[in-house]
């Protein structure tokens, strides 16, 4: 199987459990693999012919406005469903990061789903 990384993409969206968390929106951190076939677009060199990861981003980043979450599990699930729908990998795997807790780096949820 071959896969496309995406790491760490920084994105800013209104989630948090209280109201006054999802007031103003957060810094988050999504890193997205992607698995596919390379198959079809490594001898003709055609992006047609893979997943076009700049098209993934420039839709993350826009994919936060106009709505809100209480929980980064259900953001991340989301993420997943509008990635295997749109951009057709066989698999994904989301991990979102949050960075709420002073005492941590940061807390993070994970999520695999499959076409």
């Amino acid at each position: 199987m071959d896969t496309i990384v995406i790491r760490e993409l920084e994105v800013h969206y209104h989630v948090g459990v209280p109201d006054a968390e999802r007031a103003q929106p957060q810094r988050l951190l999504i890193s997205l693999e992607l698995d596919t076939d390379f198959s079809r677009c490594a001898p003709t060199d055609d992006i047609e012919a893979t997943i076009n990861y700049f098209s993934v981003t420039r839709r993350l980043l826009t994919f936060g406005e106009d709505r809100s979450w209480k929980l980064i599990e259900r953001l991340a699930v989301d993420i997943a469903e509008l990635v295997l729908r749109e951009f057709k990998p066989l698999a994904v795997r989301v991990e979102v990061r949050k960075f709420i807790l002073p005492e941590t780096r940061h807390v993070a949820v994970r999520v695999e789903r499959r076409a």
